[in-house]
C-alpha cells in the first residue's frame, strides 16, 4: 500500500489591517483622530473658499495632504517599539533645544514672533514637535531617577530639563506654546508621583520669583510680555473697555458662536464668512464651528475629543510600562490643555494665546505633532494588548 501523503494546509492570507497592523490599535481613538481631521478638512473647505482668490482649495488640499502624512506617521509609530526611545533621549532632547535655538537665530518672523523655519514644502514650526519630544524624553529622564529617592534636588533638576525648552519658547515669543511646555513638566511630574509638598515649594517661589520680577520690570521699564501680549490680557478682564482693539477678536467670535443657535447659520453665516472673525482657520477655527454648525455641530466636535481623552487615559493606565504611563500622560494633559484653552478664549472664558485646536486648526506641524502624539498612544496600547495575550 501507498503511504498517505501529508496534506497541506495553505494560510489564509493576511487581511489588510492585519498587515498595517492595526488589530492592536484602539478603535475608538483611532475614529476619534479621523473624524476630527475629516471635519477639519470639511470646515475649512466652507469657511475659506474666498481666503486665497484663485484658489479655493488652497487649505483644504494643504490640510489634506498633512492629515495623510500624519496618519501615515501615527501607523508607522503605532508599530515601533517606544520604550526604546529611552535611550534616545539625550539625543532627541538636545535635537529639541538645537531646533527651537535655531529658530531664534535664523526663523522666519511673522507679526514679530520668530517660530518658523522655512522649508521648500511649508513653515516647519519647531515648538509643535517639541510639545511630543518634550513628553518622550522627560518621561525618560523620569524614567531613570524613579530608581533612586526622590528629593527636591532630582525634582528641580528634572523640572529645569522640562522648562528649559519653555523658555526658549517664551522668548520667540510665544506665550501659548510655552505655556502648553510648562503644562507637560507638571503632568508628568505628577504621574511620576512627586511629593505634593515638592509641588507647594516649587509653586510658592515661582509666584514669589515671578512677582518679584514683574514688579522689578516695571520699575525699571522692562516689561516681560509683548505690548500685545498685555492687550490680550487687559482685554479679557475687562472685554468692554476697548471692542475695536484688544477685544475685537474675542468678540467676533462670541457673536459667530452665538449666532450659530441650534444647527448653524450654514452658508448664511456673516461673522466668519465676511472675515469680521480673524484667523478663523487657525486659532478661531471653533468660531466658524459654532456660527456654520451651531450647538449640534459644536457639541459633535467636543465629543470626539471627549472620546479621545478618556481612549488615551485608558492607554495611561493599561500600560504596563511606567515609561509608557508617563509619555501617556504628558500627551493627555498636552492634548486637553490645548482643547479647553482654545474652546475657552473662543467663547471669551479664557485670554487669547495663540494656541491652536489640537486637529481642527489649519497647520502641518501642528497637525503631524498631534498624529505623531496619537501614534505613541497607539504604540502604548499595542504592547499592552501583546503582553495581556502573552
Amino acid at each position: 500500500m501507498e503511504a498517505a501523503k501529508p496534506s497541506l494546509t495553505i494560510a489564509p492570507r493576511p487581511s489588510l489591517i492585519e498587515r498595517l497592523g492595526m488589530m492592536r490599535l484602539d478603535p475608538i481613538m483611532l475614529f476619534a483622530a479621523l473624524g476630527l481631521i475629516a471635519f477639519s478638512i470639511f470646515t475649512l473647505d466652507n469657511a475659506t473658499s474666498h481666503e486665497v482668490a484663485g484658489q479655493p482649495l488652497y487649505f483644504v488640499e494643504r490640510q489634506g495632504l498633512y492629515a495623510l502624512v500624519g496618519i501615515a506617521l501615527m501607523l508607522g509609530l503605532s508599530r515601533f517599539d517606544y520604550t526604546r526611545l529611552r535611550d534616545l533621549r539625550i539625543t532627541l532632547y538636545g535635537a529639541m533645544i538645537a531646533a527651537i535655538a535655531l529658530v531664534l537665530v535664523g526663523g522666519t518672523a511673522v507679526r514679530g514672533s520668530h517660530r518658523w523655519i522655512e522649508l521648500p514644502l511649508f513653515r516647519f514650526e519647531p515648538s509643535e514637535l517639541a510639545k511630543v519630544v518634550l513628553c518622550v524624553t522627560l518621561a525618560a529622564f523620569v524614567f531613570e531617577r524613579v530608581r533612586r529617592p526622590f528629593g527636591l534636588g532630582s525634582t528641580l533638576r528634572l523640572l529645569a530639563l522640562g522648562v528649559a525648552p519653555a523658555a526658549l519658547v517664551f522668548l520667540q515669543p510665544d506665550l501659548g506654546t510655552g505655556i502648553v511646555l510648562v503644562v507637560i513638566v507638571i503632568a508628568v511630574l505628577f504621574v511620576a508621583g512627586i511629593p505634593w509638598q515638592h509641588f507647594a515649594a516649587i509653586g510658592a517661589a515661582t509666584v514669589l520669583l515671578g512677582g518679584g520680577a514683574f514688579a522689578a520690570g516695571s520699575g525699571l521699564g522692562v516689561h516681560l510680555l509683548q505690548g500685545y501680549q498685555q492687550d490680550r490680557l487687559t482685554a479679557f478682564l475687562h472685554p468692554s473697555d476697548n471692542p475695536q482693539d484688544a477685544s475685537y477678536q474675542v468678540n467676533q467670535a462670541v457673536i459667530a458662536v452665538g449666532s450659530g443657535e441650534t444647527v448653524g447659520r450654514g452658508n448664511n453665516s456673516t461673522q466668519t464668512e465676511l472675515l469680521f472673525v480673524p484667523e478663523r482657520h487657525t486659532d478661531f477655527v471653533f468660531a466658524v464651528i459654532g456660527e456654520r454648525y451651531g450647538f449640534v455641530g459644536s457639541a459633535f466636535v467636543v465629543l470626539l475629543y471627549a472620546l479621545l481623552f478618556w481612549r488615551a487615559i485608558r492607554v495611561m493606565r493599561l500600560s504596563t510600562s511606567f515609561y509608557g504611563s508617563l509619555i501617556a500622560g504628558g500627551i493627555v494633559a498636552m492634548l486637553s490643555f490645548q482643547v479647553v484653552v482654545n474652546i475657552g478664549m473662543t467663547l471669551g472664558l479664557m485670554p487669547v494665546t495663540g494656541i491652536t485646536l489640537p486637529l481642527m486648526s489649519y497647520g502641518g506641524s501642528s497637525v503631524l505633532g498631534t498624529f505623531l502624539a496619537l501614534g505613541l498612544l497607539q504604540s502604548i496600547h499595542a504592547q499592552a494588548r501583546t503582553e495581556a495575550a502573552r
